[in-house]
């Protein structure tokens, strides 16, 4: 016969293996879905699946955009934190703000040492650079705007710093 105290420590050891095992669930299932934000540095630093969808930011390297013949087709450019520089490949159209010595935050997947980007990121203000690109530019020690640049001060007034 099992007392009120023991049935009580039952339940709650039950209850945190539910809780453990619906966690470990959750976080198998958006394992694929949630997108990493990476400077140049941090992304060479490591390796990385192939597969693994990750979003890469920072300046656009001036001289290094390369287009194709048509508006759709593969263009090309360098992203730089200023310590590192990337190799991006985007075949697509570009956003109207997209430009040589701007910030940019691309999506796509780093296939043999190249980022080929799935989509490039632009906002409404061509004096915007998104906080992440800021954040990693910071810390390199590259950054020589002004403070609260990159804050999210668009059209939309919402925290999505990607179209508000």
């Amino acid at each position: 016969m099992t007392t009120k105290k023991t049935r009580r420590i039952q339940m709650m050891v039950l209850g945190a293996v539910l809780l453990g095992a619906s966690a470990l669930l959750v976080s198998f299932a958006f394992r694929d879905a949630i997108v990493f934000f990476f400077s140049p540095t941090e992304l060479l630093a490591e390796q990385r699946r192939p597969d693994q969808l990750l979003r890469v930011g920072g300046l656009v390297v001036t001289g290094s955009l390369v287009r194709g013949e048509s508006e759709t087709a593969t263009a090309t450019f360098e992203i730089t934190d200023g310590n590192a520089t990337v190799a991006v490949s985007f075949t697509g159209v570009l956003p109207d703000l997209f430009a040589e010595g701007q910030g940019v935050v691309t999506e796509g997947y780093l296939r043999d040492g190249a980022f080929v980007a799935t989509e490039v990121l632009a906002k409404h203000d061509e004096n915007y650079i998104p906080r992440e690109v800021v954040q990693a530019l910071k810390a390199q020690g590259h950054w020589e705007g002004e403070e609260d640049a990159g804050a999210d001060t668009g059209a939309g007034g919402g925290s999505d710093p990607y179209g508000g």
